[in-house]
């Protein structure tokens, strides 16, 4: 890095943490997610995140340097090819199951049964492995015919290792280990050329569950999960309980370095959003734990990141319990004017540029609204411009973004 760029490095990065830190920074900071952007910018496709991490590098270090934002984050994919040998059951990604110009999908699925809950809970060791794992993976179904965990004591259960289906998943699981090791080689290589083309910080994924939200997302399923509030309350809200506990415990177990940075953690929340529960199931599923993990991160040194998909004009309230100046909060679709009200000097937040607006509105439209949200959330720091929805936007109307909150958005 030369000395120009890590200059541009440290402005970037003092900018960032005043925002988060609730001080007033000298304008106000940009930060973007590019997702699949980057094929569209630089004509690619987004089959290329998945088959030729190269190609993709190239094209989304293009694509930052030409956007020049404060911060540009990179969420790791894995190898398309290890997804395919696994048989994947869980999403679909561009190229294998949707077009490779389409994003990737998750498959919603009951991954956990009404009637497995005891288990679950009794023993989640032997539920991995013998259920759950088989049932997201196709390539690993051969473990469905193990005997319960702890029924096998001090002995093999050689019957089952020696048939041919898992002796030949045995042998081709080093190989597809292999790759998917080096992917995530390439991924942590990604994180390290931002940092030397002058783009600041590297998103931790690490403790970030949501523990409704794991029980939503990978067991459950969402009819599921809400059905459990009202058939099963008390093992759903045992089973949120043993995720926090877990989650908590890998967050202790990993704090974050101390080196002035701002560490973040993203947590992306699905199913806590005004449309998803009504107030008191939120208050008794879903907050208590989302806020002990939140708490856990902060006293590890993590700056947790949440996601609030959706709306969270109800929840934003209960966000005032969080510590001042700890939590960085990105919103989807609350309303600008309500987060500043009940968050402005507590709480740094950022709201997403619409995703239809970047596509399809005209680059004034996208000044306009830029600066809206500047006027509204900007005063006295602790707001940050981001859009989460690129995958189709006009590379015209997300330059615009940047540029419009670069010269309006000054403190000065």
């Amino acid at each position: 890095m030369d000395k120009a760029t890590e200059q541009l490095f440290r402005e970037r990065e003092k900018r960032y943490i005043d925002a988060v830190q609730l001080r007033t920074p000298d304008r106000v900071p940009t930060s973007v997610h590019l997702s699949y952007f980057p094929a569209r910018f630089t004509g690619i496709t987004y089959k290329d995140s998945y088959y030729d991490f190269p190609k993709w590098k190239e094209a989304y270090i293009k694509t930052a340097l030409w956007l020049q934002p404060d911060r540009c984050e990179y969420f790791p994919t894995q190898s398309g090819r290890v997804m395919e040998a696994m048989d994947a059951k869980t999403s679909v990604w561009p190229g294998h199951g949707v077009g490779v110009n389409s994003s990737h999908q998750w498959v919603e699925g009951e991954y956990m049964k009404e009637e497995e809950y005891d288990l679950f809970l009794n023993d989640q060791s032997d539920f991995n492995l013998r259920y759950l794992l088989p049932r997201s993976y196709g390539f690993l179904e051969p473990l469905a015919k193990l005997p319960a965990l702890e029924s096998m004591q001090m002995m093999l259960p050689y019957h089952v290792l020696a048939t041919p289906e898992f002796a030949d998943m045995m042998a081709k699981m080093s190989r597809i280990a292999c790759e998917a090791v080096e992917w995530q080689r390439q991924i942590m290589d990604m994180f390290t050329s931002l940092n030397e083309v002058g783009f600041p910080g590297r998103t931790a994924m690490a403790g970030g569950g949501v523990p409704y939200d794991m029980i939503s997302d990978f067991l459950r399923g969402m009819r599921g999960a809400m059905l459990d509030m009202y058939r099963l309350p008390d093992k759903l809200l045992e089973a949120c309980d043993m995720f926090c506990k877990q989650t908590i415990a890998m967050i202790q177990a990993s704090p974050a370095p101390d080196d002035g940075s701002v560490k973040r953690v993203f947590m992306a929340l699905h199913r806590g959003s005004d449309g998803f529960m009504s107030l008191p199931q939120f208050e008794k599923f879903y907050w208590p734990t989302l806020k002990k993990v939140l708490l856990a991160l902060v006293d590890a040194g993590w700056t947790p990141c949440p996601f609030f998909e959706g709306t969270w004009d109800q929840r934003l309230e209960y966000l005032r319990e969080l510590p001042k100046g700890k939590v960085l909060c990105h919103f989807a679709k609350t309303d600008p004017q309500k987060a500043k009200a009940v968050l402005g000097g507590h709480l740094c937040f950022m709201i997403d540029v619409p995703g239809f607006l970047l596509k399809a509105g005209a680059v004034s439209e996208v000044e306009d609204h830029c600066r809206n949200l500047i006027r509204v959330c900007g005063k006295d720091g602790g707001f940050i411009m981001t859009a989460t929805c690129l995958d189709e936007a006009a590379p015209k109307n997300v330059k615009a973004m940047m540029d419009i909150t670069k010269s309006f958005g000054r403190y000065a």
